[in-house]
């Protein structure tokens, strides 16, 4: 009697350890959105981005190839990935590292939906910043699927062009980053 007890004690143990592991996935997404009033083609989407989810500790992390990036007009995905612009030849990365701020209000080993605040840095261009946005996260059934919206100033993070400065590709442009973990 006192081994089945001290097996199903492991049993379940492990099973909480195990739920606790950081989480990854290479299929998140990020979405590039740059348009304006006089350009709608400064939008593209990379669906191959490398992310990870800690439940314990609530670390998060997320890596782009730049050259992943695809636009709808191919001449644009060019001139994003061009020395006057996103540079990806020497850029080939963008990274966040970060963290969930208020993880004791978001159960990441319970099912529910949460709100949670996300602080760390955006590496861009070469060029580390402090970001911070706001999170939806959803857990059902042991998946973490996870949404932010944010806009960046291109201007901090060094990237400039012609198209910039001609009112072609908005200053501000708004980044939607969606990830789903397993």
């Amino acid at each position: 009697m006192k081994k089945t007890i001290l097996f199903l004690s492991l049993v379940v143990m492990a099973g909480a350890t195990f739920a606790q592991k950081k989480k990854t996935t290479t299929s998140a997404t990020i979405s590039f959105d740059a348009t304006t009033k006089l350009d709608a083609l400064p939008k593209g989407d990379n669906k191959t981005v490398v992310a990870s989810i800690d439940p314990k500790s609530g670390a998060v992390a997320f890596e782009a190839q730049v050259k992943s990036f695809s636009f709808a007009n191919p001449k644009m995905q060019e001139h994003f990935n061009s020395s006057t612009w996103m540079d990806s030849d020497k850029f080939p990365t963008a990274t966040f590292k970060g963290k969930i701020s208020n993880l004791s209000e978001v159960k990441l080993g319970t099912d529910g939906a949460y709100t949670a605040t996300i602080t760390g840095d955006l590496t861009l261009h070469g060029v580390t910043k402090p970001l911070s946005t706001t999170a939806k996260i959803t857990v059902a059934g042991g998946v973490i699927t996870t949404a932010a919206d944010f806009s960046i100033k291109l201007a901090d993070y060094g990237v400039a062009g012609p198209a910039i400065g001609a009112g072609k590709v908005n200053t501000d442009p708004n980044i939607t980053v969606a990830a789903s973990f397993k």
